[in-house]
């Protein structure tokens, strides 16, 4: 008898082994509706204070935080472009590009899933991968630490909030992760129409939200509060242009496959970004990137990971026509076909997705502190 339980619990872990780290799409009849966005989760090793989040939002806007102290968060989440960044391709350090599109920070707070694939669990993961990154902010720990600690009223923020007795950079990322989630929209029409108010959504929008669970099946991988299932799919999102015309382009997009560990043949005729599939190495992974949420996106132009289609108009039209095609055609998910949407169902369709953006989200810029010489232990 005991043979018999060791044998089936010898199975039982041989098949989840086996499951794929990253699931299948759930059926249609699993999809959460929208809903409203409540308030965002806090971690219990992180919690919200006033004085946190208002160190959060002086390190978020001061370029320090980076190699030559040029590049600051806001650089590539800029508030006057959605609180993300306006071209096809981010911002990158300092003699180089980025080689994907920037993504808002508006409502990061909630998302499970960081950056494009994936790469990142939480916001306090997030900030240093973006601020240490090579084509990002390139920044090094002990220089990082070291500039904080040359500003007095870092210093005295840093023993207040967190109680070091010199700025530690692990706290830096805790009080940048406590700003972003205060960056958070929950009054879109949207929100206020799935809140009870009828007059919320104009009639467009209404038929908008019809198309949007019907006919051309958004909800499938848009859906619950967050308008995303967080999943990873290629859609046939075609190859960035820049990388056959900009020389820059061209280093960072084969940096970049060096860097994750491509096998020599992928690194010497790969043309495309192959997403998820660098993390993961599995084939069948190639290009597949996590759905974005819909929040928010009436500022954040241009879409995809790449940037490839610019109005929310290209993004419908380009869902309507199939998808489009890329080097990894042979993983296209299912769910990419034509919709047979006519002009005024694609109107009424964008007219409904700009119902998940409320007014633009603006603050004051803060005034940076100086750098001041250190305090002579002798005094």
């Amino acid at each position: 008898m005991l043979k018999g339980h060791k044998e089936t619990l010898i199975s039982a872990v041989a098949l989840v082994v086996a499951l794929p780290l990253f699931a299948a799409p759930a059926g249609a009849d699993n999809n959460p509706p929208l809903a409203p966005l409540g308030d965002p989760p806090i971690p219990a090793d992180n919690p919200q204070t006033p004085e946190k989040i208002e160190l959060g939002r002086m390190l978020f806007f001061d370029p320090r935080l980076g190699g030559d102290a040029s590049t600051a968060c806001s650089s590539c989440h800029n508030q006057e472009q959605g609180w993300g960044f306006s071209d096809d391709l981010s911002r990158g350090y300092p003699g180089t590009v980025h080689w994907r599109n920037s993504q808002t920070v508006i409502n990061s707070a909630y998302y499970g899933k960081l950056f494009w694939v994936g790469a990142a669990s939480s916001l306090e993961r997030q900030a240093p991968s973006a601020a240490k990154g090579a084509v990002a902010g390139n920044g090094e720990n002990d220089v990082m630490e070291a500039r904080l600690a040359f500003i007095p009223e870092y210093r005295e923020a840093f023993r207040s909030v967190f109680g070091d007795e010199w700025p530690k950079i692990g706290n830096a990322w805790r009080a940048i992760a406590s700003f972003e989630r205060t960056l958070v929209q929950t009054d879109t029409p949207l929100d206020r129409y799935l809140r009870g108010e009828e007059e919320a959504l104009s009639e467009q929008q209404l038929r908008g939200k019809a198309l949007f669970e019907g006919k051309a099946n958004c909800i499938e991988c848009h859906n619950g509060p967050m308008a995303t299932d967080e999943r990873y799919y290629n859609i046939g999102v075609p190859p960035a242009p820049r990388w056959e015309e900009d020389a820059l382009a061209q280093i960072t997009f084969r940096y970049e496959q060096y860097a994750k560990g491509v096998t020599e043949e992928l690194y010497r005729f790969i043309k495309d970004d192959a997403g998820l599939y660098y993390r993961t190495k599995q084939k069948e992974d190639m290009g597949k990137f996590r759905t974005p949420s819909l929040r928010y996106t009436l500022y954040t132009a241009p879409y995809m990971h790449n940037g490839a289609l610019w109005d929310l108009t290209e993004v419908v039209e380009f869902y309507n026509n199939g998808g489009g095609e890329n080097e990894f055609g042979h993983n296209l998910s299912p769910l990419i076909r034509p919709l047979g949407l006519n002009d005024d169902e694609i109107e009424d369709l964008v007219a409904f997705l700009e119902a998940f953006s409320g007014p633009e989200i603006r603050m004051t810029v803060p005034e940076l502190p100086a750098y001041q010489p250190l305090p002579d232990p002798a005094e």
